[in-house]
């Protein structure tokens, strides 16, 4: 995502207006989860894919559906399953007999918004096929690639309990996701709330979208008016060095991380109406951005160690920027 040349003063404030816009219309579906929906939004400004991963009945797909659907565009479901094929997901060259060539049948990854539900039920083989889409924007097929369309965002879910049919996701898959959301169970008045919500009707087949194609390039191409300081930088890089050098772990985070917790902070500060990252944007999104990334040893898993309260050791460890507010644009 290229940083943007022009200052315009009021990116930023229609980027915040965008994000509440977004945030409000999936909350009238989806109740008592706010900070959820908004990181999801916010990775969707940050040109990222959301891994919603939780047990069953709370809510996975309903998030999925209703930012989809909140968002104009194309929106693709896949039912991912055990005998899903790789062209199920990109597409494939078929023969026409009438021009005598082959001709490219996209699949249901040219979406602007592509649900992939269950993820973990796929073989390797079928899972891999997102990888190049999740990265560089594209599908490879027979020599030719073909570019996917703008913006593009994966929300995949997976249940954590059930393991039977399953197959994990590989680490290049995991670390391919921005963020990974969990939403837990509500408390007993949203339970209540979304009995009321439901009551008669289903609001998520009423939900209708609150924002374009253009609205969300113009928001994404706003955060890169976002200012860093080297000092923020600096703490976002030892943040995920000290990942690597824990002797809990035997994988740590990738470089690929650093830059998805710096895009997600500079969405965030963005969604905030700031046109600069602090401190605690990085405090915010640690966990969501690289507690999946984090491969446990095994001697580790025994113990009852757990990614939330190793990255929040390492942030207790490591010196806070006090970073200076730079001018509103």
């Amino acid at each position: 995502m290229a940083r943007a040349q022009a200052t315009d003063p009021g990116a930023i404030e229609r980027a915040a207006e965008l994000v509440q816009s977004l945030v409000d219309n999936v909350q009238r579906v989806l109740v008592g989860k706010t900070d959820q929906v908004q990181l999801g939004v916010v990775c969707l400004l940050a040109g990222g894919h959301a891994l919603i991963e939780d047990v069953p009945g709370v809510g996975k797909t309903t998030l999925a559906k209703a930012l989809a659907r909140s968002i104009g565009g194309q929106f693709e479901r896949i039912q991912f399953t055990p005998d899903l094929l790789p062209s199920d997901v990109v597409g494939i060259n078929m023969f026409d007999p009438n021009e005598r060539t082959f001709q490219f049948r996209p699949g249901p990854v040219f979406a602007n918004v592509l649900l992939a539900d269950e993820i973990n039920r796929a073989t390797p083989k079928t899972q891999s096929a997102l990888l190049e889409s999740m990265e560089e924007r594209q599908v490879t097929l027979d020599g030719v690639t073909h570019p996917l369309h703008a913006p593009f965002m994966v929300l995949a879910t997976q249940n954590p309990i059930d393991f039977a049919g399953t197959f994990p996701l590989p680490e290049a898959q995991l670390d391919r996701f921005s963020v990974r959301i969990s939403l837990g169970y509500l408390n007993e008045a949203s339970e209540v709330e979304m009995l009321e919500r439901f009551d008669g009707h289903d609001p998520l087949a009423q939900l209708e979208a609150v924002a374009t194609e253009d609205d969300i390039r113009e928001a994404q191409q706003a955060i890169t008016l976002v200012h860093a300081t080297a000092d923020i930088k600096e703490y976002i890089v030892r943040l995920v060095a000290a990942s690597r050098d824990h002797a809990d772990l035997s994988l740590g985070a990738s470089p690929r991380a650093s830059l998805a917790l710096y895009r997600l902070s500079q969405a965030r500060a963005a969604a905030d109406g700031r046109d600069f990252v602090l401190p605690d944007d990085i405090k915010a999104l640690a966990a969501p951005v690289l507690g999946h990334r984090l491969l446990f040893k095994p001697s580790a898993e025994m113990r009852g160690a757990g990614s939330d309260k190793l990255l929040a050791q390492l942030m207790e460890s490591l010196p806070v920027p006090q970073a200076p507010r730079p001018k509103r644009l």
